[in-house]
């Protein structure tokens, strides 16, 4: 057994301070007996000379300043892994709390992950289906990518990612498995039970690994969750060869649970009191993201991170913004007006979707759609912003036209049920046939053969209320 180190030096808040401690490192796990003889599990987050800072998990409280015994163990925190933590439910540290008993590993690994040469790294290509019309025409997921969604306080955010969990599967291939880690940080008991009922109703369970951190949980757990989450991802992607869809809600708890660990180390503030290293704290686990030579699994990205009054400027989704590639933006006003998912068309986007739709991966028209699609809506809100001032009666035939394509375009492609699971072919079909709302004369972003091929003559009439 190792040194036994007796006593600590100082107790503030989730941290303890040691001294004369010698030989450990950085991220180093300890064991931390009480004076009761229970345990409590710490990790060094600050070393200077011969003192340690840790922090505690369970939390400091009832710590004795005198008879605590503390003893490091030389290794950084790990989880056990296997094949096996599908279908199962942990804690934010990577503990099952399902009472189906311990994962029985194949290996345990680091949560921090391992560094990633860039080079290995292979140009995410194909995409995964959502079954959700806006998201899959307009902002396609592609394997391999990282892409957040926006939201606000009191959106639809966690009905839309239970829908993400049920209906996402990837192109069908013979011979690959697909998978979901969802990771739940911060999140009240009513929406947790809420998260795993669904999953269960749905029969999807089994293909998910859940890592859950209740709002009552230590906050130190919720900054190992979603490193938790990932490290199981890596594994099942890299070494078992399956596509993981990693779902992360909400990061700004995570970004609040930092703020409040940084401010008890007492570290200068930066933004909104946040931490100075959020971007690259948040980027450590975005860029956990991808695909990896020599593998031929992937693993993709979806963070849900809430924007405090609704502003993405607000230093949580505007350094997100930075690292990801593209977002989607839940809006306010389609929401209260009953619309779900109430995606907001114009200021989401997907950086890597061009090279991963069209013929091959989705349908030849796809991007042809998905571009006419966003300048028609673009003109939508051009023929309101006008309306608006002059009134509807002044409007040319044109932007009337645009009114009800606006109209249309929200009720049928925005809007569409909690289990309406549209295939690629159903919504690009369906965006044909709100486009022929508008004269062939306006679709100038679609090729003359192609628009004579697609183009509804009656499409009016099958809109009609």
């Amino acid at each position: 057994m190792g040194v036994q180190y007796i006593g600590l030096e100082q107790v503030t808040g989730p941290l303890i301070a040691l001294e004369n401690v010698k030989d450990v490192g950085y991220e180093e796990v300890a064991s931390i007996r009480l004076e009761d003889g229970t345990e409590r599990i710490g990790r060094i987050v600050e070393l200077a000379g011969d003192k340690a800072i840790l922090q505690v998990f369970e939390g400091t409280k009832g710590l004795s300043l005198k008879n605590t015994r503390t003893s490091f163990t030389g290794k950084p925190l790990e989880m056990p892994l296997s094949k096996d933590i599908l279908g199962r439910v942990f804690n934010g540290a990577g503990k099952p709390i399902d009472n189906l008993g311990y994962i029985y590993p194949e290996k345990y690994a680091d949560i921090n992950g391992k560094p990633l040469n860039p080079v290995s790294r292979t140009y995410p290509r194909n995409y995964i289906r959502t079954g959700i019309s806006s998201i899959d025409c307009l902002m396609t997921l592609i394997r391999g990518q990282k892409l957040p969604i926006f939201s606000g306080s009191g959106l639809s955010h966690n009905k839309l990612a239970v829908q993400l969990v049920r209906q996402a599967q990837i192109a069908d291939e013979s011979g690959q498995e697909f998978a979901v880690v969802f990771g739940a940080m911060g999140v009240k008991n009513d929406v947790a039970d809420y998260f795993r009922k669904s999953f269960e109703e749905s029969g999807v369970l089994q293909n998910v690994a859940m890592f859950i951190n209740l709002a009552n949980d230590p906050i130190i757990e919720r900054i190992l969750t979603p490193r938790c989450a990932l490290t199981a991802a890596e594994y099942l992607a890299y070494e078992k060869n399956m596509h993981i869809l990693v779902i992360l809600t909400d990061m700004t708890s995570y970004a609040e649970a930092l703020r409040e660990f940084s401010s008890s180390k007492g570290e200068i503030p930066g933004r909104k009191g946040y931490p100075g290293y959020l971007y690259s704290d948040l980027a450590s686990l975005y860029e956990r993201a991808g695909i990896v030579k020599g593998s031929t699994g992937s693993v993709t990205q979806i963070p849900i991170l809430t924007m405090p009054n609704d502003d993405i400027t607000h230093p949580v989704p505007d350094l997100t913004g930075y690292i990801t590639e593209g977002q989607i933006v839940l809006d306010r006003n389609l929401d209260q007006t009953g619309i779900y998912p109430s995606v907001s068309v114009l200021p989401s986007l997907s950086r890597l979707m061009k090279d991963g739709i069209g013929e091959g991966y989705t349908r030849a028209d796809h991007s042809a759609v998905a571009n006419q699609l966003f300048a028609c809506y673009a003109k939508v809100q051009e023929a309101r912003s006008l309306a608006a001032v002059i009134g509807e009666e002044e409007l040319s035939d044109t932007d009337r036209k645009y009114m009800e394509f606006g109209i249309q375009f929200e009720k049928h492609f925005i809007n569409q049920g909690f289990d309406e699971n549209r295939t690629i072919e159903q919504t690009l079909d369906l965006g044909w046939e709100l486009l022929s709302l508008l004269p062939k004369s306006e679709l100038e972003r679609v090729d003359e053969k192609l628009l004579n091929e697609k183009y509804v003559e009656d499409a009016a009439s099958r809109f009609a209320d």
